[in-house]
């Protein structure tokens, strides 16, 4: 008698469900109907700044105003764990100071299964936060000294979370790496290119790894040269504690000093946020931001117009050589230089080529396309300005457009170059500059971008400023827009700059129309 009556509430249920299902929505309706929403929730990762004790360092925080963000909320940032071995080197650069830090010490607290043991249950960020946003719309900023900074686990909800961008600029006045370095905090992730980086006895090339979670995470390092993928030294990969950080020294991966690598970071198990900090022993040095994903066409903006070296290192990670036409979008139009109209990059190997004094006093950004069937690649330049004894470097890695909106903080009254490239169209671009961060009224101005040129805009500063503000980037109309901005500063005299490309920055998100469909009662 049970399973009659079942029989017959079923039958009484699907015929109503026939009767009052709505008509069913073809796949191109349903995609059509998406709506872009800001994010509710963002995480960011800042690395360990600097290990020098004469370094000082900005970190600066900022949410772009959204009309339609969610209510409530906050924004602060916390102190990683220390690392797993607790070492602690004052040199920057030792070579023994950067050799994969804990790797020994962090087995056992974690499993590869992702699995919670009792030190991973107690890591967790201790202590006050260290930066906290009070209002979107206004950047709030914490100065600091010596080599003791930690890295960072940032997360926004609410209303501050679209958007949300954390700056992180120090400065060295001597030692290895002396100059600026500034880069974004960034949100956590498993697969990342770095080419640009270096094994070579002058320069001291650190991966730093921050992990977000609770669980440990393992990550492995990939290092490709001129010849194919190097043997290294962590075949098990390198254990990132939770809610903590590791740094690890490229050049002692490996037996093989080189110029020019590509690191490839990707994560076995968990997420990471992962920046290389370089360092020169000549030259100065800067943050390698990781590149864009490996693409046929790429576009490298914003080459200071004073550049006196321009190199730029390519790898093609797939099976299949690449063929790049090169071409520089100036401010007049795209133009070759001069013996480097094609680049020929070998599958799975990097290829780096001297561009020179490529912009000859213009701005400039280097624009990357294949020449016949394309095939995927990662590029990124390095930038020298200066001669002799005074010379400092900075790296510009492929970067994506920016589709709704890009964020830079940091910006002073002088020395702040932002830096817009059209390549396939005519563009108009919307910048707006904040209110300080200790003070001022911010404005906007709209720019006009010609097809294959790069402009360096006359910055809309914000009137009574005092200490930094923020820039923000939103296209109006027209093709593609690629962004990247420079900070210079004299130090010592020497022309320190650093440059810091601007995708978008992820503050809206794809969010589909739902409607129910009670037709899957029939099936």
């Amino acid at each position: 008698m049970s399973l009659i009556a079942g029989a017959v509430a079923l039958a009484a249920v699907t015929g109503v469900a026939a009767l009052t299902a709505p008509e069913p929505q073809s796949a191109v309706t349903a995609g059509a109907t998406a709506a872009e929403q800001p994010v509710e929730r963002t995480k960011l990762l800042c690395p360990e700044p600097s290990r020098s004790d004469i370094a000082e360092t900005v970190r600066t925080a900022f949410t772009p105003v959204t009309e339609d963000a969610a209510d409530g909320g906050k924004a602060e940032l916390l102190p990683a764990a220390p690392s797993a071995s607790g070492a602690e080197d004052e040199d920057p650069a030792d070579a023994d100071a950067g050799k994969p830090e804990g790797t020994e010490d962090a087995e056992g607290t974690e499993d590869s299964e992702g699995g919670e043991d009792t030190a991973a249950a107690e890591a967790r960020p201790a202590g006050k936060p260290v930066l906290t946003l009070k209002e979107p719309g206004k950047p709030v900023s914490r100065e600091s000294s010596g080599g003791e900074e930690p890295a960072l686990l940032g997360t926004a909800d609410g209303r501050f979370a679209p958007g949300w961008t954390v700056q992180q600029t120090t400065k060295v006045t001597v030692g290895a790496g002396r100059g600026l370095h500034g880069t974004a905090c960034s949100v956590p992730d498993t697969d990342f290119w770095f080419p640009g980086a270096s094994t070579a006895e002058f320069r001291t090339d650190y991966v730093h790894l921050t992990n977000p979670d609770d669980s440990a995470a393992v990550v492995d390092i990939e290092l490709f040269g001129p010849e194919g993928q190097l043997e290294t030294s962590v075949p098990d990969g390198v254990t990132v504690p939770p809610l903590g950080s590791e740094r690890v020294l490229l050049s002692t991966l490996t037996d093989q000093p080189l110029p020019d690598v590509t690191a490839h970071v990707s994560v076995r198990s968990g997420r990471v946020g992962a920046r290389v900090q370089a360092l020169d022993t000549g030259n100065g040095g800067d943050w390698i931001a990781p590149a864009a994903d490996p693409a046929g066409s790429l576009v490298l903006p914003g080459i200071p117009k004073d550049a006196t070296s321009v190199r730029l290192i390519a790898y093609a990670p797939g099976d299949s050589d690449a063929d790049l036409a090169v071409r520089l979008a100036s401010p007049t139009g795209a133009i070759t230089p001069a013996g480097l109209e094609t680049l020929h990059v070998k599958a799975g190997m990097t290829t780096s080529t001297d561009l020179k004094d490529v912009t000859r006093g213009e701005a400039g950004s280097l624009l990357l396309t294949s020449t016949g069937r394309e095939v995927p690649v990662v590029a990124g330049l390095q930038v020298v300005r200066g001669k002799g004894a005074k010379q400092e470097t900075a790296f510009i890695p492929a970067t994506g457009a920016v589709t709704t909106r890009a964020t830079a903080l940091g910006n002073t009254a002088k020395g702040t170059t932002l830096s817009l490239v059209a390549p396939t169209a005519d563009a108009t671009v919307k910048v707006t500059s904040s209110a300080g961060s200790g003070g001022g009224t911010g404005t906007s101005k709209t720019y006009k971008l010609k097809k294959g040129t790069t402009t360096d805009i006359e910055l809309p500063a914000p009137s009574g400023l005092k200490g930094t503000y923020a820039l923000v980037i939103e296209p109006v109309s027209g093709g593609p827009v690629y962004a990247a901005r420079t900070l210079a500063e004299k130090l010592d005299g020497i022309a320190a700059f650093t440059v810091q490309t601007l995708p978008d920055d992820r503050g809206r998100v794809a969010v589909p129309k739902t409607e129910q469909d009670l037709t899957v009662l029939q099936n």
